[in-house]
């Protein structure tokens, strides 16, 4: 029998390969069936967020399974798939995050725990399980030092954790990151630091000082004295806690904020970045001065401080003088000044430290027993060395090419263990007349010289050098021989980022074990050395000077070494060994944790939902409900009845709580038989938020709840009244979504009384969307009812409803209504009859006429615009009816309707407009009213008797052209212009002529307009208003208005509001359709404002009650809302192409330059010489200027600076960019114009004279081009300083660059080497840069310390007076600071 290999290497029969191949197939066939069948269940797509650390915040787990899978098999798939050891986390709701986390262990199919199928997403949240973070799992055995790795073989995570993680990545390895790698606190021991904002710095030197033994041991042996010191502000306990709580606590990270309040910081310091050794001196010197008097006085010298002497030596006799400092750092440089390569490691930065420099030639130092000035060497050289040695690595350095900060990423090594012997008193060249001075940690200061030279420095010299180890302050000192000088190092700190701002994390290693650890933040995790060396920076290749910008920006900032000193280096205090005080304050803080815990298990447990209430007496109330998930539906309903202060208002029997949302207002379901009933299970769990609200109903005691059951829809009915043109308040209804149409409206009929034969039910679905319900065997599902709704009904005997839905007076009355608003008019002060530039004349040809009474001429007018308003309607509304008449009925109840709304007006000079026109009378109004008073004339009359005599002519004054125009388009056609009435409430349309409505529409009926809840709550401001860049005319090119297409509702009320200094002002409450246009609008305001809306403006009023004129006469108010403010002013109006421009007098001498004028328009096209010849007549008449055109100029102004001058034959929106509130300076010239041509260039120049310290005044110069040449020769020809001479500079900040005359000569940029003005630093590319210029040969004023201290006096006056002081400086850092009285002082006289 022929054998064959089978899979398992073994000998089988050729038949047996046959038969294993078939069942091989049989049970892929059984498996793909088993797939189809899992593929026909229900799937469920979960998506899972880490959130156990920072790393994995931004990363999700997707898995998608079948609705049957239980929880616990869910636990293992996510174990599984992240990495985790099952059991070691939770899984919790991620939009309920403070809800109890699903059950591990339970057998609970996923679709019966809460999770949708269907492909909707399912978001959890993976937390730690009782605050200890997942153990991670391991390839075989359970542990990391079982799994074949070493700690160098593994990819280990060392540097600010990554922000930009890839959302929806599944795969928790990077290239510089192995989740595997990092150690929850039970492997690692230690606890994190919170990072509050930007304290990463903070917490790298907390973690460093707790982890230096002597420092921690020093301050758990600090007692606090409470009734001393307030707990609060005493920066040396909070530190002790913060200790205590970083060696004790169970949790992975701890705050910071208890010990930055004791430093006074409020929260805004939490987002200052600042520099670790900054904060390193800061926090020292505060404690040296909490710990005064305390046998931690002397604590921070005993650890960091060392000692060092800076000294001169004459090279020729070898005198010296000398100063001894101490120091708490050594700042050692990364590249010298000036040099292209970096030190190479801190060996090497030392050197350099200790290295003298040689002071000749014009450096040379004079000495005093030489009395002459001599070469002499000068440096540093260390006496000894603290225990605790911190090396800062002067990173940050200023790049004076760029002149902006940079970070030295260059590569510095340093060494785990240092030998600083060779750094004490090494001298590269040695003098043969040296001395050595004795006893140099004596003084201070001072000199010594010896007579007897030696060649050598030894250590038989007794200096005081190596390491002082004397604790109790004496002054013996043990000294140690250089070659014990070893330091061992143990904290890194590292900088990753730029120098405009980056990231601190510490590397540092345990004296108990030897161990490495990365603490950044609060993620704590172990490293290696290799770790340690990345941080040396740098890059692999050589790239020159330009190497630190394309090393690495992750390195070393500050190194911390120890010295190796067996009789003196500490360990850290164990629990047991702790003082008593400190036993205590274990203890206090344990169960401070212990409350926390219990109190966070309470909130885990706690629902929290929204609670309304309609209060008998206060109306609607909201306040949020917080029960207990195991507290019945009986107990928060008890809770809800006090929290809504209903005891003394209704019972408690008579309220309950039923399910609402607010946000459509439906009543969703009522509780019936569910009293006992859990609320976490009524509510669905704990959430962090619910979908729904709960609401509080309460009822009479006669009464009877209703139960509400889910599944019911909520129907607000409001019934129409077409007679009385009137929409009821709403009646609620309850119906199911099943029903039909002719079963809804039986229901209506039962709630409402009205005849379901008749009635007609409007569906408004959405904002103004409006459908005739009118099949009846249509479900509400399928004319699409939702939870909350809102229908109309109407049912009258009519026959509106024979008509088209669209062309009913139904229709037309739901139309109003849902685009009607409620705006408030504030009208101007000034009465239009006593306006200076309206003339009263006579009629020609009547003799008759009255020439006195201005009421009755008032009236005159007012009767004409009421009349005249009424025909042109009537005209209007004959031409969309095609009638040939127009009944005198309508006209006279529309007057009689308007009389009834005008006689509650009360403003002054205002007349009803309703009553006739005496045709015995006449008006001429000049200007601003000619040419509503031309259409008027111009319109026969042909109501109430009274007519209008077609031969009357006024006498009036020349008309301009465009006034001409318009009198030429006065058809009956163009009336319409008028056609609303202020007084009337008539709605115009072409079917069914004028609809009168009630004067007694309630406010109700207007204001419930459908107010969208975007609308609601909306704040609007200035700044979110679009800026209009034009205007619109109110005529299209053919003459007609814009306003003529149909009349849209416009009814005003009178009203009076008071201002802020409490005087009624005069206003109008209007309601008007929203769609109407802002000149129709403008139009149905004129009776009310007294002029023409071309001789008005309209502003509209925002939340911040800034104001922003309205001028696109072409668009709707449909971008207003109810209740927003109008204000009226009075004025010519923009027309199109138009702008308003400000103007502002140049006035570069005096001490505020920059001076109001007036406004005044300017029109696209327009040449700027005619605008100064219509503006010059303007500032003739208000500002009292009489100047000539040619003695002017206009110029760009931004913000104070002045700028290109516009020359005359610029053409504006062609030449010149023009906007909307343009503001332009206007400049009085001593001469004509010199500026001809765009090619030259107009410089501001003011000369500085050093001798008198004083500036001269600005003289104005012409360059024909760019070149700094130039300049120097016009400045020479106007200064007489010879050009070999002259100096100058840009000056800085906002005209007129006003800077102190004692600090002009130093702090400008004085004579800059370029050749043309447009380049660096210079950029004078535009007319208007300030100039000052001196003579190099001019020697400053030396003054006395009182004459400097009366001119800076003088100078700080002067520069605060004028406001124009600008330093010009980068942005400044806020300077660190630790208060040691609990806070900064309140200074109100700062800013």
């Amino acid at each position: 029998m022929e054998m064959v290999p089978s899979e398992e290497n073994q000998f089988v029969p050729k038949e047996g390969v046959f038969w294993s191949c078939r069942q091989s197939i049989f049970d892929e066939l059984k498996r793909i069936s088993q797939i189809q069948n899992a593929a026909e269940e229900p799937r469920v797509l979960c998506i899972i967020q880490d959130i156990t650390s920072a790393k994995t915040v931004n990363e999700r787990l997707t898995l998608n399974l079948p609705a049957s899978t239980t929880l616990s098999k869910l636990y293992e798939d996510v174990a599984h798939k992240a990495g985790y050891v099952n059991g070691t986390f939770d899984l919790a709701w991620g939009n309920a995050p403070d809800m109890a986390p699903l059950d591990n262990s339970s057998e609970m199919s996923l679709s019966d725990s809460g999770f949708e199928p269907g492909g909707k997403r399912n978001f959890l949240q993976l937390t730690d399980k009782d605050g200890e973070q997942p153990q991670i799992a391991s390839d075989e055995s359970g542990t990391a030092e079982s799994s074949g790795l070493d700690d160098s073989s593994q990819e280990r995570f060392i540097g600010p954790l990554p922000r930009d993680s890839t959302p929806g990545c599944s795969d928790y390895s990077s290239p510089s990151y192995s989740y595997s790698s990092i150690l929850n606190k039970s492997e690692t021991g230690y606890v994190g630091l919170v990072n509050q904002a930007m304290t990463c710095y903070l917490n790298s030197l907390l973690q460093t000082l707790f982890m230096t033994p002597e420092f921690r041991n020093a301050l758990y042996n600090w007692e606090f004295e409470e009734p001393e010191e307030d707990p609060v502000t005493s920066i040396p306990y909070q530190l002790q806690r913060l200790f205590v709580l970083l060696q004790t606590s169970k949790k992975r990270a701890i705050e910071t904020t208890d010990v930055t309040r004791s430093f006074g910081w409020d929260s805004s310091e939490a987002w200052q970045q600042h520099d670790v050794q900054e904060l390193c001196r800061v926090m020292f010197d505060a404690l040296e001065q909490k710990w005064k008097q305390t046998e931690q006085a002397d604590l921070i010298n005993q650890l960091y401080q060392g000692k060092l002497k800076d000294y001169v030596r004459c090279l020729e006799c070898g005198y010296e003088s000398w100063r001894i400092d101490t120091y708490l750092d050594i700042p050692l440089v990364i590249r010298p000044f000036g040099a292209s390569q970096a030190y190479g490691s801190v060996e090497e930065a030392l050197q350099a430290f200790i290295q003298p420099e040689t002071l000749d030639g014009p450096n040379q130092y004079f000495c005093e027993r030489c009395k002459k000035k001599c070469d002499a060497r000068k440096g540093l050289r260390f006496l000894h060395f603290p225990y605790l040695l911190t090396l800062q690595l002067k990173r940050f350095d200023f790049d004076y090419t760029t002149m902006h900060r940079i970070k030295l990423n260059d590569r510095m090594t340093f060494p785990e263990e240092l030998d600083m012997s060779p750094f004490i008193d090494v001298e590269d060249e040695k003098s043969p007349q040296t001395e050595s001075c004795t006893d140099s940690g004596a003084e201070n200061e001072g000199s010594c010289h010896s007579d007897q030279m030696s060649n050598d420095f030894s250590t038989d010299d007794c200096v005081d050098e190596g390491i002082c180890l004397d604790s109790t302050g004496s002054t013996e000192r043990v000294l140690k021989p250089k070659s014990l000088l070893t330091f061992e190092l143990f904290s890194v700190m590292v900088h990753s980022g730029s120098a405009a701002g980056g990231h601190y994390y510490a590397c540092i290693k345990s004296f108990s074990d030897g161990q490495w650890y990365s603490f950044n933040d609060q993620h704590v995790s172990k490293i290696t050395q290799d770790d340690i060396r990345k941080t040396y920076g740098g890059s692999s290749g050589s790239r020159g000077y330009y190497s630190s910008a394309f090393a690495s920006s992750t390195n070393a900032y500050m190194l911390i070494y120890r010295l190796k000193d067996p009789s003196r280096n500490a360990k850290y205090l164990a629990v047991e060994d702790f003082p008593e005080h400190i036993k205590s304050l274990v203890q206090k803080e344990k169960e401070s944790e212990e409350q926390e815990k219990r109190q966070r298990e309470i909130e885990r447990n706690t629902c929290k939902i929204k609670l309304f209430c309609v209060h008998p007496v206060k109306m609607m109330m909201e306040s949020k409900l917080e029960v207990h998930k195991d507290k019945t539906l009986r107990e928060a309903t008890e809770m809800a009845y006090k929290l809504m202060e209903l005891e003394a208002v209704v019972p408690l029997d008579c309220c309950r709580l039923v399910k609402y949302d607010e946000f459509h207002e439906y009543l969703e379901r009522s509780y019936e038989g569910e009293e006992d009933t859990p609320m976490g299970v009524l509510l669905g769990g704990v959430k962090s938020s619910y979908m729904f609200d709960l609401l509080l109903e309460t009822r009479r005691p006669e009464q009877v709840f209703q139960p509400y059951k889910p599944g019911e829809v909520m129907v607000k009915v409001h019934v129409v009244n077409l007679k009385s043109e009137t929409i009821a308040s709403p009646i609620s209804v309850r119906a199911y979504l099943n029903q039909t149409i002719t079963e809804f409206k039986q229901l209506i009929a039962q709630a409402t009384g009205l005849s379901t034969e008749t009635m007609r039910v409007v569906l408004e679905r959405c904002y103004n969307d409006l459908r005739l319900l009118y099949v009846p065997n249509k479900t509400l599902k399928a004319e699409g009812f939702f939870r909350s709704n809102k229908v109309f009904v109407e049912s009258s005997e009519l026959t509106d409803h024979q008509v088209a839905f669209t062309d009913s007076l139904l229709w037309k009355l739901l139309d109003r209504h849902g685009n009607t608003i409620r705006l408030l008019v504030l009208l101007p002060e000034q009465s239009p009859g006593t306006l200076a530039n309206r003339t009263l004349c006579q009629k020609v040809g009547d003799s008759d006429a009255p020439s006195e009474g201005s009421k009755g001429n008032r009236k005159s007018v007012e009767a004409i615009l009421e009349e005249s308003t009424e025909k042109l309607k009537n005209l209007s509304l004959q031409q969309q009816q095609g009638s040939s008449t127009i009944t005198n009925t309508s006209t006279n109840t529309n007057t009689s309707d308007s009389q009834k709304s005008s006689d509650a007006s009360d403003f002054e000079h205002i007349e009803s407009p309703t009553q006739e026109a005496d045709s015995n009378s006449s008006l001429c109004v000049a200007a601003d009213n000619r040419e509503l008073e031309n259409r008027i004339r111009a319109t026969p009359v042909a109501s109430g008797g009274a007519s209008s005599d077609q031969e009357n002519h006024f006498t009036c004054e020349e008309r301009s052209d465009s006034e001409v125009n318009n009198d030429r388009s006065t058809s009956s056609v163009d009336s319409d212009i008028l056609s609303s009435s202020h007084s009337s409430d008539t709605l115009c349309n072409a079917d069914s002529g004028p609809i009168q409505l009630a004067n007694g529409l309630d406010s109700h009926s207007i204001t419930s307009s459908r107010r969208s809840k975007a609308h609601e709550g909306k704040k609007e401001t200035w700044e979110t208003a679009e800026e209009d860049s034009g205007t619109d005319s109110e005529y299209d090119d053919n003459g007609k208005s814009k306003a003529e297409a149909h009349y849209l509702y416009f009814k005003a009320e009178p009203c009076s509001q008071e201002d802020a200094a409490g005087d009624a002002q005069k206003c109008l409450v209007v309601h008007v359709d929203k769609r109407i246009t802002l000149a129709a609008f403008k139009q149905n305001l004129e009776p009310y404002v007294g002029v023409s809306s071309t001789q008005f403006k309209v502003f509209r009023v925002y939340a911040n009650n800034q104001e922003f004129e309205s001028v696109r006469l072409n668009e709707t108010l449909s971008s207003f809302s109810d209740d927003n403010k109008i204000t009226i002013r009075l004025g010519r109006a923009l027309k199109k192409g138009e702008y308003r421009v400000k103007v502002y007098q140049l006035l570069v001498n005096e001490p505020e330059p920059c001076k109001f004028l007036v406004d005044t328009v300017f029109a696209k096209g327009m040449t700027v010489r005619q605008s100064k010849e219509e503006l010059l007549p303007q500032l003739k008449e208000q500002c009292k200027l009489d100047l000539g055109i040619d003695r002017v100029r206009l110029r760009k102004k931004t913000w104070k600076n002045p700028g290109t001058v516009f020359l005359d034959y610029h053409v504006y929106e062609e030449d010149i960019s023009i906007s909307s509130n343009w503001e332009v300076f206007l400049e009085v010239l001593n001469e004509p114009e010199k500026m001809k041509s765009m090619s030259q260039l107009a410089v501001l120049t003011r000369r500085w004279s050093p001798s008198t310290m004083k500036l001269g005044p600005f003289q104005e110069v012409i360059l024909e081009s760019s070149s700094v040449e130039e300049l120097k020769e016009k400045l020479s020809e106007i200064s007489d300083i010879p050009l070999e001479n002259l100096e100058f500079a840009k000056g800085r900040g906002t005209f007129p660059c006003d800077i102190s005359v004692l600090e002009i000569h130093q702090d400008l940029d004085w004579n800059p080497k370029v050749s043309t003005l447009n380049v660096w630093p210079l950029y004078i590319c535009d007319d208007g840069a300030v100039v000052f210029y001196r003579g190099s040969t001019e020697e400053p004023l030396e003054l006395s310390d009182d004459e400097r201290n009366e001119l800076m006096k003088k100078e700080s006056s002067r520069l605060l007076k004028t406001g124009h002081r600008v330093s010009y400086s980068p942005r400044k850092e806020k300077a660190l600071k630790i208060y040691l009285d609990g806070g900064p002082a309140k200074d109100t006289g700062q800013d």
